[in-house]
């Protein structure tokens, strides 16, 4: 007679588990898109220029294309600061970052705004500065007047 296997009744009574090994990507998905449309939202809100308050004359022509620009806004008197573009230059400097951004441009113009409080003098004096940098062309940014 042969006997029965010992293991047997011990398969009967134990469970076979299999192990869920797989990620639910549904929750992070719906976390994704939220911080999505909360970067899309905050973001513009985050950009920051330059406040300027543009000077005004009779008459402003519309620019159109993208072209360089210099602003000096009205803390130039006490920290001798001017942006080129968003960037921040010292006046000091401001004639040599001048040749190197002009260096790969075939036009050399810049257009040059400055607060309405900035003096006569400080705006001649960035408009000197620019020329010794190799400015050909300085236009000067205004607002056009509304007539009352």
């Amino acid at each position: 007679m042969a006997q029965p296997d010992a293991n047997v009744g011990r398969r009967r009574g134990r469970r076979v588990s299999t192990s869920l090994s797989e990620i639910n990507v549904i929750p992070l998905v719906d976390v994704m898109l939220v911080l999505l449309i909360i970067f899309m939202v905050a973001a513009p809100m985050m950009q920051k220029g330059i406040e300027v308050n543009l000077p005004t004359a009779r008459r402003a022509d519309k620019m159109t294309k993208a072209l360089l620009y210099v602003t000096v806004p009205a803390s130039y008197e006490k920290d001798q600061r001017v942006f080129i573009d968003d960037e921040s230059v010292a006046v000091d400097v401001l004639s040599e970052r001048m040749r190197q951004v002009m260096a790969a441009r075939d036009e050399k113009e810049v257009f040059l705004r400055g607060d309405g409080s900035v003096r006569l003098q400080h705006l001649m004096d960035v408009f000197g500065r620019l020329k010794e940098g190799g400015i050909e062309k300085v236009g000067i940014v205004a607002l056009e007047r509304r007539e009352q």
